[in-house]
């Protein structure tokens, strides 16, 4: 039940990240302070993992992601998505969600330029921001979708 609650919330994140390039504070911010306040509360990570887990999934994250940030290649939101993500999960999985992430965005910089002029204009105005002119800059949390999907079959 609890993947099934990450699955809905990583959806949303990557699909408004590929419509405007930005996921919302609320999306962001609103489910790391719930997953900071379940781990204070109950002791565990929203994924069951021990609270000292979830904390440094959190600064793995961090660890991952800042300096894509300041290097101009990822957005503040990135950050805060995986930050979030490592909040309410374990380092493990964090690490598997930015292991499949980073090849689901190698694999889609090669398919981009061959998929990218069969997709109809309506569906591809909508993910604009996933075109394959975008491959220095392109939005982090579809690729981080695809990175929890790829790493789900591994959670207990």
């Amino acid at each position: 039940m609890q993947s099934l609650a990450l699955l809905i919330w990583l959806t949303v994140c990557a699909a408004q990240d590929a419509r405007h390039r930005r996921i919302a504070n609320a999306l962001t911010l609103g489910v790391a302070t719930l997953a900071l306040v379940y781990l204070l509360y109950f002791g565990t990570t929203w994924m069951g993992a021990e609270a000292g887990q979830g904390g440094w999934a959190s600064l793995l994250a961090l660890a991952f992601t800042l300096p894509g940030y300041f290097m101009g290649r990822m957005g503040a939101g990135d950050v805060k998505l995986m930050t979030a993500l490592g909040l309410a999960t374990d380092g493990t999985l964090l690490l598997g969600v930015f292991i499949g992430a980073g090849a689901a965005s190698v694999i889609w910089i090669f398919l981009a330029p061959r998929v990218w002029q069969y997709m109809s204009q309506g569906l591809r105005d909508r993910v604009r921001y996933m075109a394959p002119s975008m491959s220095k800059k392109l939005p982090f949390a579809p690729f981080v979708l695809v990175g929890f999907l790829l790493t789900l079959p591994w959670i207990h």
